[in-house]
């Protein structure tokens, strides 16, 4: 009975995990295709599912084109630190944005922003798909500092390292965020 009892808290502390990571839809590390996205080896994928990266409080940035499977992965590791245990948080960056520039108006985006902030891993989605101002560039350098050694990140982003000065408008800020603790394998 008792142990029916632990197996009914933990599964509801799952749901409320997942259902406070906001995915947009659940993907699984076994639904990836290795066959057709040959630039990371199931190998890799198993080094991270074993999540060290995250108690180490390193991050890791996914980088290519559309369509390549680059939020499968980032939301399939983070489905699966979520039955793990951990607190995570999904956002897209166009989201992101919004939610940083109304946190002192919003309710609802303080509140999002506190959820990001006490995670232990977060996925920003889409960095680059669109244009970001200076402005938003600098409150993205914030909020990354704020997490800095705190949480994990994962960053999906269709752009090479070598647009973001462009990208982020300032080759000082650009280094600073890619200087955090990424993960290279």
């Amino acid at each position: 009975m008792l142990e029916s009892e632990v197996a009914s808290r933990d599964k509801k502390a799952q749901e409320r995990r997942l259902k406070y990571a906001g995915f947009p839809v659940i993907k699984r590390i076994e639904d990836f295709d290795f066959n057709f996205q040959k630039s990371i080896t199931q190998k890799q994928i198993n080094r991270l599912v074993e999540m060290e990266w995250i108690e180490r409080m390193y991050n890791l940035i996914f980088l290519g084109p559309s369509g390549v499977g680059k939020t499968h992965l980032a939301v399939s590791l983070v489905y699966k630190a979520v039955e793990l245990g951990y607190k995570v948080s999904f956002t897209s960056m166009d989201n992101l944005m919004h939610v940083l520039k109304t946190q002192e108006i919003s309710r609802k985006s303080k509140g999002k922003i506190n959820r990001i902030l006490s995670s232990n891993l977060i996925i920003i989605d889409e960095l680059g798909y669109l244009p970001i101002t200076r402005d938003e560039a600098n409150l993205l350098f914030q909020l990354i500092s704020a997490l800095h050694e705190q949480a994990s990140l994962i960053i999906t982003s269709n752009k090479g390292f070598e647009d973001w000065v462009e990208l982020l408008g300032d080759p000082a800020l650009t280094t600073a965020v890619l200087d955090r603790n990424i993960l290279q394998m």
